[in-house]
């Protein structure tokens, strides 16, 4: 028999090995608390505020144990470019160089193969470029928490757990933490072209973006499922007790598509817009920090699944360039687009704009626009596109079951 302060002994230390592997909350906490602070100033690329955010995701790396995988013997992978000098895009070649900087770490397990976890860590800093959606953005600090100092610390959490959980998995890993996002997706863009790895060797790709607001309803969107055979299946077999909203699109508004257009299978995180997105509002205190660890477990047993498989096999997925609706007016809401139900889930209303003037509130259910049923998101942006500034028409909304037209005119 041992003795009970052996075994006392041995039951703390198997509970503190426990610990040691599991997501901590206290840690995502301790992350976004940081990277979303005043002080960081909304870590715009470029900036100084950037450079203080890239040094603690590296200090992060180097006390998980992660080697180094940047362009000149640290965690930094350095790019440049020249910035768009108006709302359009339009590019003054005489504009100075911005230099900006990517956080790489890495997990050597000596495989063939790598599995790559990524996620952007810049913001919109004062409000000074054009992507902000508050009526006086500029000289306001846009702290992010939710885009995406919440991915950023998955990212870095994620990393901790494959580090220290005593597991030799069968690939290596990549850490990997994006600036120039909210830009154009330009610091995965500029890793794709100049990586420090082979990306021939990378099974596949995982892009956490605003995880950090799981709702109610645990609705969460996983893009990419199909850019490889494996990935439905074991999102099905894996999902326990969330609402997992799929889109087989490799292409999309985050960093994965850099990788799926690299020929890599990618799947993306993202528990849904809301009213704050792109705002000064959106901050630490509205972060949902249990759920953003629901979703890292997730993410979690969805890699471990796919780590015991040989090198996945990249599929390409349909895009219809044709089918994109381009339109000349906005209604002013924030889709849910992690919606299961009919019609389109307002999330949000921006003051001041059509939807808000019509009287649109956060929960309604658009089902019409004029003479367009409207069943999904893809039928709303067909029927926005029919309408130009000026034109008069209605919005049919069901609300607590009850439907209502209310009338909209077009700024």
């Amino acid at each position: 028999m041992k003795s009970p302060v052996l075994s006392l002994a041995i039951l703390f230390c198997t509970f503190h090995i426990a610990s040691a592997q599991a997501i901590q909350e206290k840690n995502l906490q301790k992350h976004i608390t940081f990277l979303a602070s005043d002080k960081l100033k909304g870590r715009a690329t470029g900036t100084e505020s950037e450079q203080k955010a890239a040094a603690y995701i590296a200090k992060q790396f180097k006390k998980i144990g992660l080697e180094h995988r940047g362009d000149q013997g640290d965690y930094y992978h350095h790019f440049h470019f020249k910035k768009s000098s108006d709302p359009h895009g339009n590019v003054d070649e005489k504009a100075p160089q911005i230099d900006s900087r990517n956080v790489v770490g890495y997990i050597d397990n000596q495989a063939e193969y790598t599995i790559v976890i990524g996620g952007h860590y810049d913001h919109l800093g004062l409000g000074y470029d054009h992507n902000s959606l508050d009526a006086n953005p500029e000289g306001k600090i846009h702290n992010g928490a939710d885009d995406n100092a919440s991915g950023t610390a998955g990212v870095i959490e994620l990393a901790r757990y494959f580090a220290k959980n005593g597991v030799r998995e069968s690939h290596n890993f990549l850490f990997l933490c994006f600036s120039g996002e909210e830009l154009g997706l330009l610091g995965s863009k500029k890793y794709t072209e100049t990586p420090t790895i082979d990306l021939s060797k990378v099974s596949f790709m995982v892009n956490l973006d605003m995880i950090g607001r799981l709702n109610e309803e645990k609705r969460i969107m996983v893009g990419g499922v199909g850019t490889a055979p494996d990935f439905v299946p074991t999102v099905n077999s894996l999902k326990g007790n969330l609402t997992v909203k799929q889109d087989s699109a490799g292409i999309g508004p985050s960093d994965h598509t850099s990788f799926y257009l690299k020929n890599i299978p990618v799947l993306f995180f993202f528990t849904g817009q809301h009213s704050d997105y792109h705002k000064p509002s959106d901050d630490t205190e509205k972060v949902n920090f249990s759920g953003e660890k629901q979703v890292l477990d997730f993410a979690i047993r969805i890699i471990e699944a796919l780590d015991k498989q040989p090198k996945l096999t990249f599929q390409e997925t349909k895009s219809k360039p044709e089918d994109t609706p381009r339109f000349k007016v906005t209604l002013g809401i924030m889709p849910d687009y992690t919606w299961e139900g009919e019609g389109v889930h307002v999330d949000g209303v921006t003051e001041g704009k059509p939807a808000f003037k019509a009287g649109v509130k956060k929960g309604d259910i658009i089902t019409g626009l004029g003479e367009f049923k409207v069943k999904n998101i893809q039928d709303y942006m067909k029927a926005l596109a029919a309408f130009k500034k000026g034109d008069s028409t209605t919005v049919k909304v069901n609300r607590e079951n009850t439907d209502k037209d209310l009338p909209v005119t077009f700024q």
